[in-house]
């Protein structure tokens, strides 16, 4: 399975890398939106988790752009935005789930 991170913040980046890669998950990682995006668009995923909050451009805003271009990628949006109208609006823009942080990863 091969997936598609962006997060800008590197502490919860390392965390999901380092989860998801001990789980046998290949992963690539961005830090910047507009870098997550070409990824998105370019290569082929198994899934996509988008922090909302990030550099240059959206998590929103890539969660649409790959919505425009009609791939059915699983994308999971990981945000610290809590309140249900943002749960409301990522669901509304395509996510398939929402997780909010902090969250837990267990071994």
């Amino acid at each position: 399975m091969k997936i598609l991170l962006v997060e800008d913040e590197a502490k919860i980046a390392d965390l999901v890398l380092s989860g998801f890669q001990s789980a046998g998950f290949a992963t690539d990682y961005h830090a910047d939106g507009n870098e997550g995006l070409a990824a998105a668009l370019t290569t082929d995923y198994d899934a996509i988790v988008l922090d909302v909050m990030l550099p240059s451009i959206d998590g929103l805003s890539i969660l649409r752009a790959v919505r425009n271009k009609v791939l059915k990628t699983p994308i999971h949006l990981l945000t610290a935005r809590t309140d249900p109208q943002d749960r409301l609006s990522g669901f509304a823009a395509g996510a398939d789930d929402y997780l909010p942080k902090p969250f837990l990863l267990k071994s």
